[in-house]
């Protein structure tokens, strides 16, 4: 996810070398600001097995897809990402991880009109699988630096929302899946968004601790299904720094590795 924060706000700040999945990936990002985490992670892990096309709408420094990418490394995936500084931050993670050959980062705005979209690189009908973690910013994690765009930073209305969905399912292809992460307190316009295009719908509620209340859901819709909304059961445990996620949701939600948190940060 990107806060779309102006370009001063990311170039002149230290960035970290973070370690991802017990070390399989190590990506730099800006120290402070949106730092990739378990909404990141979980996201990237969140893929069904056999799909090739990737796209990461809105991937901040590419956590989510290339935790994708190291669990199926011949899949190819495409990130979108508005801030250049971020984006050039994608890039080089890509190149140090060994993903150059497998991703393509692409700058664009997402809630564009599809004309530019489709100008920047982005396609239509192509993706097997669309993922975003789009903007938000919660009052109880501090405040950002002050900016002219930094109340649309801190939340997103259910219009501009609802552009991400659309985005995401224009990008899609026929039977595609498409899968969001979203704070659980504002999870109604984006479920109401998923209804109008997609179906076989599925919610998994995330919660950081097994006696926390839920915080985020995972929201999965498929192009042109018709099926039913499922809500499965939330996963326990589910741990904030190391979370192994339990076989029985991973069969649920066609997981296919567990997930682990961050394990070191230091400046690079």
């Amino acid at each position: 996810m990107s806060l779309d924060q102006p370009h001063d706000f990311v170039k002149h700040q230290t960035v970290t070398r973070d370690a991802f999945l017990g070390g399989r990936i190590t990506l730099s990002q800006p120290r402070r600001g949106f730092r990739a985490g378990l909404d990141s992670v979980l996201l990237g892990a969140a893929l069904a097995e056999g799909a090739e096309r990737l796209l990461d709408l809105g991937s901040g420094v590419g956590t989510a897809a290339f935790v994708a990418l190291a669990h199926a490394p011949a899949s190819r995936a495409t990130l979108v990402e508005q801030n250049p500084d971020i984006a050039a931050l994608a890039r080089a993670n890509a190149e140090t991880n060994g993903f150059a050959a497998h991703a393509q980062i692409i700058e664009a705005d997402v809630t564009a009109k599809g004309a530019e979209r489709k100008a920047a690189g982005l396609l239509e009908n192509f993706y097997d699988a669309v993922i975003a973690n789009p903007p938000f910013f919660e009052s109880s994690a501090g405040t950002l630096a002050a900016t002219n765009d930094r109340a649309a930073a801190r939340h997103m209305d259910a219009a501009s929302l609802d552009l991400w969905v659309r985005t995401a399912a224009t990008s899609a292809a026929a039977n595609g899946e498409v899968i969001f992460i979203y704070p659980v307190e504002s999870s109604a316009p984006l479920l109401a968004a998923f209804s109008q295009r997609f179906g076989g719908l599925t919610i998994l509620p995330l919660a950081p601790r097994p006696d926390a209340p839920v915080n985020r859901v995972l929201l999965r819709g498929i192009k042109g299904s018709r099926a039913p909304l499922r809500m499965l059961a939330q996963p326990r445990p589910a741990r904030c720094r190391r979370a192994i996620l339990p076989a029985r949701i991973r069969r649920n939600l066609s997981w296919d590795c567990p997930a682990r948190l961050v394990i070191r940060s230091k400046p690079s």
